[in-house]
């Protein structure tokens, strides 16, 4: 049976797995969940991760969650290119710095502001309060500021001269807030042409094809079509509190 992956490509995580496989050329299945339409509170979906989250690698019947854990899967199983994920002990051990520091940095804060410019104001029909928008960016500029000065300094890419699975999760968490309009790599050279070389690397094609559904797409009409699910209602009343 071919490599199932469950995958929603307005997530990040979701993008980072599928835009691995692309490039390496692993054959598999893609299995759409539907997160804003609540699907992975379905029961169909319950039977293949009780965690309720993608993206969810099923290979035969090993099913594996959390997308750092699928990327390192696939790089062992695979074999794929040794800049991915070194042998090398330190090259990897940075690797896993950034891997471990971004969970509650780049992507938290551009996860927020992707929420805050992107999606409450479609749900609610009103702007989020500018003090909590002006918190938010101030938090993710802290974070881009981090991530050039610390992992990424005046190295090509994070870990050296070549690639890697860091690389590819800081693009896709970099590129969520970009996907409502806020550009983060105006004035910020370095960070631009670390992002130009990790395109290059990736393919423009490949990379443009992961993220068409949050560059292209009205959320707005995504959400009015579907309604408002109760997990959002939720999540929102959860950020306002």
């Amino acid at each position: 049976m071919p490599l199932e992956l469950y995958l929603d490509l307005h997530s990040q995580p979701c993008r980072s797995v599928f835009l691995f496989a692309k490039i390496n050329k692993i054959p598999f299945e893609y299995k759409t969940v539907d997160l804003a339409a609540g699907e992975q509170y379905g029961e169909e979906f319950g039977k293949v991760s009780v965690i309720r989250k993608v993206p969810v690698l099923k290979d035969g019947d090993f099913i594996l969650t959390e997308s750092i854990a699928i990327l390192q899967y696939l790089a062992a199983k695979h074999r794929t290119s040794d800049h991915w994920y070194p042998a090398d002990l330190q090259k990897r051990a940075r690797a896993d710095e950034f891997l471990s520091w971004q969970h509650t940095n780049i992507r938290l804060h551009g996860s927020k502001v992707f929420w805050f410019r992107g999606v409450l104001p479609a749900v609610t029909g009103a702007p989020v309060p500018k003090e909590k928008m002006d918190s938010a960016l101030e938090d993710l500029n802290a974070s881009l500021k981090t991530f050039e000065e610390k992992f990424l300094q005046s190295r090509p890419f994070i870990i050296g001269d070549k690639i890697s699975l860091a690389d590819l999760v800081a693009i896709v968490e970099i590129m969520q807030p970009v996907g409502t309009g806020l550009d983060v790599f105006q004035g910020r050279p370095a960070l631009s042409a670390w992002r130009d070389r990790v395109k290059k690397e990736i393919g423009v094609e490949v990379f443009d094809e992961a993220h068409k559904v949050i560059m292209n797409v009205a959320l707005q009409q995504t959400f009015e079509s579907k309604g408002l699910p109760e997990f959002l209602k939720l999540k929102l009343q959860k950020m306002f509190n």
